[in-house]
């Protein structure tokens, strides 16, 4: 087959980063954090708390949203989604706290906010959440190996307490994706002004949802794939559009808060800042957006899968800009992030993609029956 040689590369190149990835943890453990990374106290915060921790939690949405439209929403007719979207919502989340692992000074101390509860810390808040909902997602994958090893009473059980799980889940979602906007909103002297916003939380959250809807249509196109004779095109068409009005409130709150504080202008200057911006918010936001609109494109699965992925990636993009890039360019301080620093970055990805692949080989994630 054609694929083959494709695959063979793959893998080598996949043995060769962990390799260096390891390494690099040694390396990091030993010596410390500056012996892979170039954050330092001007810029304590970097590609990884950037990509890993709020682009990571970002593309981690699709668990809450796809659980909340069946089973809150009670459109029982996604429910073929929830397998896939919630693995990869679990890993992703397993992906952050092993990001955070890394990047805190002191990784020994994660569980301190589990113990010592201070609850006027908005971190407090994140961290707590943060763990409680990777606690939900685990016990919402659990179904998956009751049904593998045949557990029906268990199997049984679980689909009667999924629906608490789901509300609990989507709570705690709901809190730590708008918290993570609020973390920011407390330091408006230090972020650039396109980026900052009073309403952060707010934005934060409905664009937590359009990537959450987006990895639906992107499980979606794989479960097509598998299962061909499978009608879902309606469902995905209905979805992609659902999509695009998200995002299009998430647009205009952007477009008038920035209206009203002054600084939509800036988006004209075509410095970095507002390039990173357009780039971001307009060829990766609304152009695949309002292309979701059109039944040409909507058709398309390839066509539809890039629109979805373009939007993942304007996203993910934001995240890295108003976590780092709008600390950088607000204080003028030099930074890039180190090789080993973008290799650790990449390998956390490249891990979730892994255990994902493995996972649906081993369990029925991608299955026609769901509990």
């Amino acid at each position: 087959m054609k694929s083959e040689p494709l695959i063979k590369i793959t893998k080598i190149f996949f043995i060769l980063l962990m390799i260096v990835f390891f390494f690099s943890l040694i390396k990091r453990y030993i010596f410390g954090l500056g012996a892979i990374s170039n954050l330092s106290d001007d810029m304590p915060w970097g590609l990884w708390k950037g990509a890993n921790l709020f682009g990571g939690v970002a593309l981690a949405a699709g668990g809450f949203v796809v659980t909340a439209v069946v089973y809150i929403f009670n459109l029982k007719k996604y429910k073929v989604f929830v397998r896939p979207v919630v693995l990869t919502s679990f890993l992703g989340y397993l992906m952050v706290i092993l990001a955070l692992l890394i990047d805190d000074g002191r990784p020994w101390n994660i569980f301190m906010p589990l113990i010592f509860w201070n609850t006027k810390s908005v971190m407090w808040e994140v961290a707590l959440c943060v763990a409680s909902y990777t606690t939900v997602l685990f016990l919402e994958f659990l179904p998956l190996v009751w049904e593998k090893m045949g557990f029906k009473k268990a199997l049984k059980f679980w689909s009667w307490l999924t629906p608490a799980l789901v509300f609990v889940g989507v709570i705690l979602s709901t809190l730590h994706q708008s918290s993570l906007g609020t973390l920011l909103v407390i330091v408006p002297q230090k972020i650039h002004p396109i980026w900052y916003s009073p309403i952060l939380p707010i934005l934060f959250f409905f664009s937590a949802v359009v990537v959450g809807l987006c990895a639906t249509n992107i499980i979606a196109f794989i479960y097509s794939n598998k299962f061909p004779e499978e009608k879902i095109s309606p469902l995905v068409q209905r979805l992609a559009k659902s999509t695009g009005v998200v995002f299009y409130v998430y647009f205009i709150l952007k477009i008038i808060e920035l209206y009203q504080r002054g600084f939509l202008k800036d988006i004209f200057v075509f410095d970095i800042a507002s390039s990173l911006f357009v780039v971001e918010f307009f060829v990766l936001g609304l152009i695949p957006a309002t292309a979701l609109f059109f039944k040409k494109a909507v058709n398309s699965k390839k066509t539809l899968f890039g629109l979805n992925l373009a939007l993942v990636c304007g996203i993910f993009l934001n995240r890295i800009n108003v976590s780092v890039i709008a600390f950088q360019l607000k204080s003028n301080i030099d930074y890039f992030p180190h090789f080993l620093e973008i290799v650790v970055s990449f390998s956390i990805f490249a891990i979730a993609v892994y255990l994902f692949i493995v996972i649906a080989k081993i369990l029925p994630v991608f299955s026609k029956e769901t509990t």
